[in-house]
């Protein structure tokens, strides 16, 4: 179903419950003020449709706020609270909701956090119940995880086409490649046999159209993550430099990006880019990550004597003694030892051994390490 396809059904169903023909453009309208926005034109800047079955998380109904719009657009009271019974009702026989497109996009990168919100769809009094039973939407979306979305695509082309990054995002990880999906072998032979106009029948010509619909998977894919990056997008970005080399986000000044710091040395080490791998090693460190502090010591900094105290010394400030030894004993597949039997082998690593700096620029160091502490554990004002 496209968002189209709902307006003409909501508009039918309005006619035949309310025997008013509620105009097109009211329509919209309404579907926008059931997800609690003022108008259509604030809904669509920045949220979609979607299947109940792909969104995590999503915006919750108000009844009451359709039959206030509906007042507002003219219709009688008596017309707005059946409106505002009947639309809630077509939205959760369908399964659909709406999600903002940053929440979608959170959610499809795994950053996400189970906070579902556990509203119910609210009747036009205010109240959480319906003349026939409630509905509560966060649920419904557990479906298969293979099940078709056309009415978020939809929203989401729509918005991509007006320029849109985090759409041309959204697209592109809805896109994305499964890892872990089984590829037949043979399948890519018998896609070009048919491309060379062979007629297959039966399990080949399974596996030709699999075939065929990753490759255009793939190609949507790389269309939509390159047009969310050439848009600004610096996730987006950074997935092209992760996916096929590309070095874009590198090249910019100051990425403004919520993602783990380590991935982005990954990366930068992956494609021989040390500067770069400092430099989020650096963000990494001065986050708290005590791991990064001890690689910059021992890779990238150890020529400045004076910036390794001040990561020893933050270390220690945050509960880690990097100048310590650290060996403890594991079993044959790598856990730690447990005493039931087996061999045991020696796991771990050497304390950081560093050259003493003068009095004076230990106490420097000591302070700059307070200094970064503050910005990772800010005072509390109680």
């Amino acid at each position: 179903m496209t968002i189209n396809e709902l307006a003409h059904s909501a508009q039918h169903l309005l006619l035949a419950s309310t025997g008013t023909r509620v105009k097109t453009t009211h329509i919209y309208e309404l579907l926008a003020a059931t997800f609690g926005f003022r108008s259509y034109a604030s809904f669509r800047t920045n949220t979609v449709f979607a299947e109940l079955h792909v969104v995590k998380r999503q915006r919750c109904v108000d009844g009451l706020a359709v039959r206030n719009r509906c007042v507002e657009l003219g219709y009688q009271d008596e017309v707005a609270r059946a409106v505002s019974l009947t639309l809630p009702h077509l939205l959760a026989e369908r399964h659909i909701g709406a999600i903002e497109i940053a929440a979608l996009v959170t959610d499809l990168r795994g950053d996400w956090e189970e906070d579902f919100r556990n509203c119910k769809v609210q009747d036009s009094t205010g109240s959480d119940n319906f003349e026939d039973g409630d509905y509560d939407f966060v649920d419904n979306w557990a479906e298969p995880a293979d099940a078709p979305y056309p009415i978020l695509l939809d929203g989401l082309e729509i918005q991509a086409g007006k320029g849109r990054a985090l759409a041309h995002y959204a697209l592109a990880l809805l896109h994305a490649p499964d890892q872990d999906e089984a590829r037949e072998v043979g399948s890519d032979y018998w896609y070009s046999q048919a491309q060379q106009g062979q007629v297959l029948t039966g399990v080949e010509k399974e596996w030709a159209d699999a075939y065929a619909a990753r490759l255009e998977r793939d190609r949507k894919y790389t269309h939509h993550l390159r047009e969310a990056a050439k848009l600004g997008q610096h996730e987006a970005m950074l997935d092209l430099a992760k996916q096929f080399g590309d070095p874009t986000f590198f090249e910019q000044e100051n990425p403004n990006i919520d993602v783990d710091p380590i991935i982005v040395v990954e990366i930068a080490e992956q494609f021989g880019r040390p500067d770069d791998a400092r430099k989020w090693l650096t963000k990494a460190a001065e986050s708290g990550n005590t791991e990064a502090m001890r690689q910059l010591i021992e890779e990238y900094d150890h020529g400045d004597l004076q910036r390794c105290w001040i990561w020893i010394h933050l270390a220690d400030l945050l509960g880690d003694d990097l100048t310590k030894d650290d060996f403890f004993a594991i079993g044959e597949d790598g856990l730690p030892y447990d005493d039931v039997g087996g061999t045991a082998y020696v796991s771990g690593q050497d304390g950081v051994k560093l050259d003493p700096i003068s009095p004076e620029q230990d106490a420097a160091a000591r302070r700059a390490a307070e200094q970064l502490l503050i910005r990772i554990q800010p005072p509390s004002n109680d």
